[in-house]
């Protein structure tokens, strides 16, 4: 079981914050950082300084770390065209030496994109879909041949299909709760599929769903890695866990309930039964990015017991 930092800067992080962290997750062992793309915070929180941008925080870590994997939970689609985030993505891979995965997704957040000017536009999944054959193509067009797609949404005519990856493929992430479109999406394109939040029935239930759309779309249902992102709180005893709790303004017994929360054992514990349906990497959700003391505990008490 591989265990993933996920961030969400958007709630109030300076890039100097999500320097420490990643440092902190490479030194203690972690397989992986990841930060979400968001640009307004969420809920009772004042989200000071301001956002950060996705691909050039990684971009930065790119340079700054050397071992962690670096990625989005998940790319917003409806921030980027396609080819210019092919590109964004290739060089921030060359800067980290092979080190990026990404996910994409088709955005939501409706309320960001009026903040900031971004269109927000009706048919999300649909440009999703292009997107990912986009993005896609043009890192597995061979140097020296040229790129074109004519879709509903996206024309690329004569693309160099500049610049490539450091690695032969970058692994790319699809996630979701959607029962038919979502599956299908990720049978064809995705190396990991990830579900949010979603407890151990709904996981299987929707890991069932991606494996029969893999296998009926001529994939072996294994090919493809299939993983959870919950929310994380671990303390060594109740007042630990419920001080840790306080911080990032949740209850106890909702954490436990919906994430992984309680002493490392009860942790470890959880994480065996989502070990059991089939996830092979768990991305914690961690809140509170000041406490490192959070992170140490759990790489010595938890991360320890699944090696």
């Amino acid at each position: 079981m591989d265990l993933r930092i996920f961030t969400e800067p958007q709630q109030g992080a300076t890039y100097d914050t999500l320097l420490t962290v990643a440092k902190a997750t490479e030194d203690l062992g972690f397989d992986a950082f990841f930060r979400s793309d968001h640009y307004l915070k969420m809920g009772n929180v004042d989200g000071l300084p301001g956002p950060t941008d996705a691909w050039i925080t990684l971009a930065g870590l790119a340079r700054e770390t050397k071992r962690i994997r670096l990625g989005t939970l998940m790319t917003a689609g409806t921030f980027r065209l396609p080819g210019v985030l092919a590109i964004q993505v290739a060089q921030v891979d060359q800067m980290s030496g092979g080190r990026v995965e990404l996910g994409l997704g088709a955005g939501w957040f409706e309320e960001e994109h009026s903040a900031y000017g971004i269109p927000f536009p009706k048919e999300k999944f649909g440009r999703l879909e292009e997107q990912l054959e986009i993005v896609t193509g043009l890192w597995q067009t061979k140097v020296g041949n040229t790129f074109d797609f004519h879709g509903r949404f996206y024309d690329l005519t004569d693309s160099p299909a500049l610049p490539k990856p450091a690695q032969e493929k970058i692994p790319v992430l699809i996630g979701g709760h959607g029962a038919t479109r979502t599956p299908r999406l990720a049978a064809r394109y995705a190396d990991e599929f990830n579900i949010p939040f979603a407890s151990i029935e709904d996981s299987e239930r929707q890991f069932g769903r991606v494996r029969a759309a893999a296998e009926e779309a001529g994939r072996r249902a294994d090919d493809l890695v299939y993983s959870n992102a919950l929310v994380v709180c671990v303390g060594r005893d109740d007042a630990e866990v419920a001080r840790r709790a306080a911080a990032i303004g949740r209850e106890v017994d909702e954490l436990k309930a919906n994430g992984l929360a309680g002493s490392p054992a009860e942790v470890v514990d959880k994480i065996g039964k989502y070990a059991e349906i089939g996830s092979r990497r768990i991305y914690l959700q961690v809140l509170d990015l000041d406490d490192l003391d959070h992170l140490e505990l759990i790489s010595a008490e938890v991360q320890s017991q699944l090696a």
